[in-house]
């Protein structure tokens, strides 16, 4: 799981020399239980947002992203500008389709800094096969193995991602929940826990909290009622994403 303020940054590192935040996540694979969707049903629901991107209280990007309906399943898609100071503004795009239970089908990014980078991905049955072309480079095949179909997807500067995370949760069961995580643009499969931290008022309003953990990094989601995203915090970074 990775939060990252640049996708001119490739380097898997929490600060670097320019403004940089993220975090790796741990290596290696965890059970997933399973939280499938009934039949006919599905842990997702319409959505549509824009949310600022703030650094130490300045604000340093926004993205926009549609979670909608597709073909049977749904798309979760998202579009993001960053500029820290003093850095080159980067833009990246994605889009993630996935089945009505949350398990992923495909994945598009393209990131635009020094160099256009984009990669496509597909999933089946727990594989992850992935072409990745680097501007003025031959592409590049890999494929990653994961033992259940429920793979989390956490790309940088994709802040979305995570209201997709709150999707797979069950918050029926409640209590700590280990998923298997992807973050495509690192090439790093890994492992986070997800866990409800209960209800949390924040400049008056009122909000269900949901935290997500790795070794490395703590980030707090606070979700309305219907468990949107409305905000993300990284306190140990400084980092704020509030929905607009």
């Amino acid at each position: 799981m990775a939060i990252k303020l640049s996708g001119s940054w490739p380097k898997p590192c929490f600060f670097a020399s320019i403004v940089l935040i993220f975090a790796c996540a741990i290596a290696g694979m965890a059970a997933q239980k399973k939280n499938a969707a009934a039949p006919g049903t599905s842990v997702f629901a319409l959505d549509k947002g824009k949310l600022t991107i703030k650094l130490d209280g300045q604000t340093v990007g926004h993205e926009e992203f549609e979670i909608t309906p597709s073909g049977g399943g749904w798309l979760a898609k998202g579009n993001a500008e960053i500029k820290p100071s003093q850095s080159a503004e980067s833009k990246v795009t994605g889009a993630l389709t996935l089945k009505p239970d949350g398990a992923p089908v495909s994945y598009e990014w393209t990131s635009h800094a020094d160099k256009t980078n984009s990669a496509h991905l597909l999933f089946d049955n727990g594989i992850a096969k992935m072409t990745l072309e680097m501007q003025g480079a031959h592409p590049f095949d890999q494929t990653f193995t994961f033992d259940t179909p429920l793979i989390a997807v956490l790309d940088n500067n994709l802040y979305h991602q995570y209201g997709v995370l709150a999707r797979l949760y069950n918050w029926s069961k409640g209590g700590p929940q280990i998923f298997p995580v992807l973050i495509p643009q690192e090439l790093m499969p890994g492992t986070i826990t997800a866990e409800s931290t209960g209800s949390t008022t924040i400049d008056g309003k009122s909000y269900e909290g949901f935290r997500v953990n790795t070794a490395d990094l703590e980030v707090d989601l606070y979700l309305d009622s219907t468990h949107r995203l409305m905000r993300l915090e990284v306190p140990a970074a400084k980092v704020s994403v509030v929905r607009d």
